[in-house]
């Protein structure tokens, strides 16, 4: 993947883009488990908690998928 702009329909994207949706996707996926799971009643501030979620979950996927 790299960060090299894609293309798609003769439109450039941006790498982060892509990034971010990825990112949106797993943190919905770990805030349903949170929320399956007892550890969703220790969450103080739900946003806060979402908030920070995304951004570990976003550097994450910056670092595994930028270096490709």
């Amino acid at each position: 993947m790299g960060l090299r702009e894609w293309e798609v329909g003769g439109v450039l994207l941006s790498p982060f883009l892509l990034y971010v949706l990825l990112a949106l996707l797993i943190t919905g996926l770990l805030r349903l488990v949170v929320q399956a799971t007892p550890l969703g009643r220790w969450i103080w501030h739900e946003a806060l908690f979402d908030a920070a979620l995304f951004v570990c979950v976003l550097f994450l996927v910056v670092r595994l998928l930028g270096t490709l």
